[in-house]
C-alpha cells in the first residue's frame, strides 16, 4: 500500500498509522494550491514532493503525470531533477493533456520511456520508475492496447506498470499475467476499485490511492461546512478527531 499524502500533516499521519512508503498525487498537489491536475509546473511539482520527502523518513515517490515535457530528453531529465530532491521513484504516463489527441502516438510514448529508464538507471541508487498507460480512462478504451503498451514499457525498461481505469478483477488478472514486472493498481476510481484481498489474488503488487485520501477529507470538510452553514448546527464535532489524537499520530 502505497497511499498518497497531500501536504506535511498527511504525510506525518499516514506515518504514524504504519504506512512504509508515500506517493505524491498529481492532482492532490494542484488542489492544495488551488489549480486542476496538472496545474504545476515541474519546479512547483517538485518542490512539493521535496515537502513531503522532508516530513519523514519514508521512501517517497512522485506522481510527475507526462514529465513536463514531449519529448524523450525533457521526460529523462525530470527523472534526473527527481533524484536531486530525493525521490526514490516516480511514474510517468502516456497521457498528453491534449483533448484532441488524449495519448502520444505508440513510437513516441515508449521513446518516452526508455528516456526515463535510462536516465533512472544512470543515477546513483536504485530510481523505480512506474509506466502508466492511460487508454482506458478516454473514448473508446481497449483493454488489448493497454496491455500491448505496458509489455512495451516493460521491454523499454519501466520497473512497475500501471494503467487506471481498470474495469474490473478479470481486466487486473490479465493485465498482471501478461507481464512480468509488478503491477501498479490505483484505488479511487467508484465501481472500479476493489479490496486489498481480490487485487492481491489477481497478481496486483501494489495499491496506490490517487485523490482518494484528499477527497475524503474534502467530503468531511464539505459535510461539516455545509451544516454550519445551512443548518445552524455542529454536529460534526461529534465524528471530529482531535487535535491532541492528530498531534499524537504526526509525533509532534
Amino acid at each position: 500500500m502505497i497511499p498518497n499524502p497531500w501536504d506535511v500533516g498527511s504525510a506525518l499521519i499516514l506515518a504514524g498509522l504504519g504506512f512504509q512508503a508515500l506517493a505524491t498525487s498529481s492532482a492532490a498537489s494542484a488542489c492544495v494550491l488551488g489549480r486542476k491536475d496538472h496545474g504545476l509546473t515541474r519546479d512547483e511539482a517538485l518542490a512539493h514532493a521535496r515537502s513531503i520527502i522532508d516530513a519523514t523518513d519514508l521512501p517517497v515517490s512522485a506522481d510527475l503525470g507526462n514529465g513536463f515535457g514531449e519529448a524523450p530528453e525533457i521526460v529523462g531529465e525530470t527523472i534526473r531533477l527527481a533524484a536531486e530532491v530525493g525521490l526514490v521513484g516516480c511514474t510517468i504516463e502516456d497521457a498528453t493533456g491534449k483533448q484532441g489527441h488524449p495519448l502520444y502516438d505508440f513510437s513516441l510514448a515508449v521513446e518516452r520511456i526508455a528516456a526515463a529508464a535510462e536516465a533512472a538507471r544512470a543515477l546513483q541508487y536504485p530510481f523505480m520508475l512506474t509506466a502508466r498507460a492511460h487508454n482506458l480512462v478516454y473514448a473508446n478504451p481497449n483493454l488489448d492496447e493497454t496491455i500491448s503498451r505496458l509489455q512495451t514499457f516493460e521491454k523499454a525498461g519501466a520497473d512497475v506498470l500501471f494503467a487506471p481505469g481498470l474495469p474490473d478483477l478479470a481486466a487486473v488478472g490479465a493485465v498482471c499475467a501478461a507481464v512480468s514486472k509488478p503491477v501498479n493498481f490505483m484505488a479511487g476510481i467508484k465501481g472500479k476499485s476493489f479490496s486489498v484481498a481480490g487485487l492481491a489474488a489477481a497478481g496486483v503488487r501494489r495499491i496506490s490511492l490517487a485523490t482518494s485520501l484528499y477527497r475524503a477529507a474534502m467530503t468531511g470538510f464539505l459535510d461539516a461546512a455545509r451544516e454550519v452553514k445551512d443548518a445552524g448546527q455542529f454536529d460534526f464535532l461529534n465524528r471530529c478527531v482531535t487535535t491532541p489524537e492528530l498531534n499524537e499520530l504526526m509525533r509532534i
